[in-house]
């Protein structure tokens, strides 16, 4: 290294040489500023301002995605929008039909309903099949096919793969329900001998706990003319069981009888230990072991919102393997005995009070009398006579029954039990078992490969609106998926598909049937308070658009805070970089004077 010699002044000019140099930066500093409008080419020549400058804009690059996902977002909510309230609109429609048919000046119109109901069912099913022109959006995660099936394969299945549609599961269901012969008497046994009346429900525990009538209470209004004997039932008790070992993963789905007598589902996963949770039972070390988790985890699970306590087990389903089953043993049916005495007298009257599978019932009257009536027997020259019209009378009135009501509520839980089936193995929708007469005794412990399967999207989700969401914010996310096999569309469809393959008369002969079948289509196209609904689905939409809106919103106005302080950062004022170049300038050519006239300066000049 070698150091410059020192000589008197060359300080002061090495200084003012520095300035000039500096000066001469800022000049194109300020130039390149006036130009570009900007402070500096490079986030170094900021200073101290990069710091605030690249934390903004990467802020801004956060609220630009989540901007751009709301918009996105809003337009799939807009459209699953207008499909869900397609369904409301054409379930709304076909309920309206219903009440106008109900009264007498409608009658005439009944006889168009199946055909109306068609048409609103491939409605639905449309609105179902929505898609933003990408991807379907009522199919859950699955957005690559349409969700549902289409019209035709619903009611009618395909023959050719020899799957049934939901007409098939109605009419396999109502036959079971309403027992064979001519007079349908909805499984219960109905005799007469001597002057006594015999009425029982099966001897079959699979066939009382599933199908037909249950009995419930048998009052005379003259117990010395009609006296009544009645044995309430006990039930039956339930075993389950494995055909082999579960493995992890497996869906076992339980049948349970409500205290009212309606039946439902309970779905529950096999794990393995350490894994268990809520609807789910562990695999034990056997077969044996992993059915006896199975009973205890029934135990402690809710259904319907309510405790599981009040219900019993009367069937389960699953692939197989493991091929879940139930025993039902022991219990004995309910029956009743009616003697007729010799005290009966006309107007003296017997009310049946018979109990259908959806929780609802039915008295039937008979009164004392010629018997030239509906809802009358006739008073025989004996006891025995007498008895025996009480039985014809009350066969009568369970077959009347039977074809309106009973029929009414079995078309209505098959069409629930179609639309509750799934593609995951061991959940297609329940199928009755026969014996080899042909006859019901239950329910198959496999019904897979039997049935259409309408639904074909994601149905593994506890919260179908967590199926898709939109990111709005860095800790909050819009729910907005929605799947097809919702319970309520599924109610909705339920109406439609028992309306669309249900023929009405006109006439007013007709009329019981129709009521039977209106109040149940009904109440699946309207549910009561608390239970789901499609425009309660609607209602979150609008409530998950709306919360994109306004983040969206929000997100908005936080840009342009940000971008407001990037550019406070990042870009000049052109008039303040101008006067500050113009006072430079004039200072670089004041210097440039000084420094000319100071290189010039002699002694002799000085002198």
């Amino acid at each position: 290294m070698t150091i410059a010699p020192f000589a008197a002044g060359s300080a002061a000019a090495d200084l003012n040489t520095r300035r000039l140099v500096a000066m001469k930066a800022s000049l194109g500093t300020l130039s390149n500023q006036l130009s570009t409008g900007r402070t500096a080419e490079t986030y170094g020549g900021l200073g101290s301002g990069r710091t605030q400058s690249l934390a903004a804009r990467a802020q801004i690059g956060a609220l630009d995605g989540y901007i751009a996902a709301a918009g996105t977002g809003a337009n799939r909510v807009a459209l699953a929008t207008a499909s869900v309230q397609q369904v409301a609109t054409l379930g709304s429609t076909a309920y309206s039909g219903l009440v106008g048919a109900q009264a007498s000046s409608g009658a005439a119109g009944r006889p168009l309903l199946q055909q109306s109901a068609a048409g609103q069912l491939g409605g639905v099913l449309d609105a179902l099949n929505q898609s933003d022109g990408r991807q379907y959006i009522l199919g859950g995660r699955v957005t690559d096919r349409p969700p549902v099936e289409t019209e035709s394969r619903i009611l009618d299945g395909d023959s050719e793969a020899g799957l049934d549609g939901v007409k098939a599961v109605i009419a396999e269901r109502q036959s079971a329900d309403l027992g064979a012969g001519t007079t349908k008497t909805g499984r219960l046994d109905l005799s007469a001998a001597g002057a006594a009346v015999s009425l029982s429900e099966s001897a079959s525990a699979g066939v009382r706990e599933n199908f037909g009538f249950t009995l419930g209470r048998v009052v005379s209004s003259n117990p010395g003319g009609l006296s009544v004997a009645l044995t309430a039932a006990q039930p039956s008790t339930a075993t389950l069981s494995f055909t082999s070992q579960p493995r992890d993963g497996d869906i076992v789905r339980v049948t349970v009888r409500n205290a009212d007598g309606s039946q439902g589902f309970v779905d529950l996963t096999a794990r393995t230990a350490g894994a268990v949770g809520d609807d789910t039972f562990a695999i034990g070390a056997d077969a044996a072991t992993s059915a006896q988790n199975l009973t205890a985890a029934l135990a402690g699970k809710s259904f319907d919102g309510k405790s599981f306590t009040g219900k019993a087990v009367v069937g389960a389903q699953s692939a197989n393997p493991p091929g879940a089953a139930v025993a039902l043993s022991g219990g004995t049916p309910a029956s009743a005995s009616v003697t007729v005495g010799t005290g009966l007298a006309a107007g003296d009257s017997l009310q049946v009070t018979v109990g259908l599978r959806d929780g609802t019932s039915k008295t039937l009257s008979l009164t004392a009398g010629d018997g030239t009536r509906a809802g009358s027997f006739a008073i025989g020259a004996t006891p025995a006579a007498t008895a025996a019209n009480l039985s014809a009378a009350l066969a009568t009135a369970l077959d009347s029954t039977a074809r309106t009501d009973l029929a009414a509520s079995s078309a209505v839980r098959a069409a629930n039990d179609f639309f509750a089936g799934s593609s995951s193995p061991g959940l297609n929708p329940r199928r009755v078992a026969t014996d080899a007469d042909g006859n019901a005794t239950g329910f198959v412990a496999d019904p897979s490969g039997r049935t259409v399967i309408w639904y074909k999207g994601d149905d593994t989700s506890a919260d179908p609106r967590r199926t898709a969401t939109v990111p709005v914010s860095r800790d909050q996310s819009v729910g907005i998926g929605v799947q097809a096999n919702e319970a309520a569309f599924r109610a909705t469809l339920s109406g439609l598909a028992v309306l669309a393959t249900t023929s009405f008369g006109g006439t007013e002969t007709d009329t019981p049937r129709f009521d039977a079948y209106s109040a149940r289509v009904q109440a699946q196209l309207r549910p009561g308070d608390g239970q789901p609904s499609v425009q309660g689905i609607a209602s979150e939409l609008s409530l998950a658009s709306v919360q994109i809106a306004t983040q969206k919103t929000q997100n908005t106005a936080t840009k342009s805070m940000l971008e407001k302080t990037v550019d406070g950062v990042e870009t000049v004022s052109t008039e303040e970089t101008a006067a500050k170049l113009l006072s430079l300038q004039n200072q670089l050519q004041a210097s440039y004077q000084a420094t000319s006239m100071l290189s010039k300066l002699s002694l002799t000049n000085y002198l």
